[in-house]
């Protein structure tokens, strides 16, 4: 028993020290769950909470300004005024709404004889919130009736006269399912997987057998040796493209409203931005493990929980907001939802493929200076 004790002492102490001397073993085991712990506690939330909605008042009496009235003080939506239909459309095909509510001309009189009616239409790439949106919406609506019938006299003729019937409709997503929100959602992480962690990985086998310092003694540029690395996983990431976009098409009938040259060019910008920025984690770490759990933390679990794949960002804490927007996938995530299920939006596309571009030649130049530097 003695001498277990003793071997089983050394051989744990020994592991310590082991573990100690080795950072990438802590970094994954204290700060990996803590990353965890943080995205989904406080980055990852199925609430509804202040959800714009366009309200389009095409009657300006107070009987019609009430029937809206609960809309204002649901803690659900967050009602914006508007004074026309064209306004409101223009503001749900950018997804600065998520619906938009039209309170038509003879509304007033239309409630007196018991028939009015509201339409609500609701941006439906998302169906779960569009199934909420709409709840709440409603149930705010049906209170203008309620109200009215307690003012009056004559309880079961004011509920017939003050009842609101609500007129639904979705937009972008006609078959009210998931499938087309997260099918091009999917794209976006694929583009990272392939772009990001692969490059990162086999970069990084690459230093630990000594492969590139071969190079570098060589005449070769380092703008030469970058360019030849990214080419072929440019290469394979087209190729996932072209897989995901056949898929989305054929296997789950997703439609694509927009350009498909928009698509491919706007992926082509993500797929370069992807790769560089594994350029950059596997010059930095120079290690396989390391180098595919830095991927793993900084590309691929933030592309998936903060960049508006799973669930809206505007329900997340402002500092979780933040963060998911200094992130290239949220800006592909949105561009990329809204030409397959909005169509051609161009001030979105020209605002998110400029934000793309920027992010592209940053990362490139960064990767250029990591590499020269392990020339020195």
């Amino acid at each position: 028993m003695n001498g277990f004790r003793s071997r089983l002492v050394s051989l744990t102490r020994k592991e310590f020290r082991q573990l100690l001397r080795d950072r990438s073993n802590l970094a994954i085991g204290i700060l990996l769950p803590m990353v965890l712990i943080l995205i989904f506690g406080y980055g990852m939330s199925l609430d509804v909470k202040n959800a714009p909605v366009a309200v389009v008042m095409e009657d300006a009496s107070p009987t019609a300004h009430e029937a809206v009235a609960g809309l204002q003080l649901s803690p659900t939506i967050a009602p914006v005024l508007l004074g026309s239909m064209h306004d409101a459309e223009e503001l749900m095909r950018e997804r600065k709404v998520d619906g938009i509510v039209r309170v038509p001309a003879d509304f007033s009189r239309a409630l007196a004889a018991g028939n009015a009616r509201v339409q609500l239409i609701v941006h439906g790439s998302d169906a779960g919130r569009a199934s909420i949106i709409k709840a709440y919406v409603s149930g705010a609506l049906a209170q203008a009736g309620v109200r009215q019938a307690d003012r009056s006299g004559d309880a079961a003729g004011a509920a017939a006269a003050g009842s609101v019937a609500v007129e639904q409709r979705m937009w972008f997503n006609a078959a009210n399912t998931s499938t087309w929100y997260l099918v091009p959602g999917l794209i976006v992480l694929i583009m990272t997987l392939v772009g990001a962690f692969l490059t990162a990985l086999v970069m990084a086998r690459e230093w630990e057998r000594g492969t590139l310092e071969a190079l570098f003694v060589t005449p070769v540029r380092p703008v030469e040796i970058l360019l030849a690395k990214i080419i072929p996983y440019f290469a394979v990431g087209m190729l996932g493209l072209t897989l995901c976009l056949l898929s989305a098409r054929y296997l789950f009938a997703v439609p694509m409203y927009g350009s498909l040259l928009v698509v491919v060019f706007s992926s082509m910008l993500y797929l370069i931005v992807a790769v560089s920025l594994g350029l950059v984690i596997s010059s930095v770490t120079r290690n396989q493990f390391l180098a595919s759990q830095v991927a793993l933390i900084a590309t691929f679990m933030p592309s998936m929980m903060l960049s508006g794949f799973l669930f809206d960002l505007r329900n997340v804490p402002t500092a979780v907001r933040v963060v998911g927007h200094l992130l290239p996938a949220t800006y592909f995530m949105d561009l990329i939802k809204t030409l397959f299920l909005a169509g051609d939006v161009w001030p979105l596309i020209w605002r998110n493929c400029a934000i793309l571009l920027a992010y592209a030649v940053g990362l490139l130049l960064v990767a250029r200076a990591v590499t020269r530097k392990s020339l020195d």
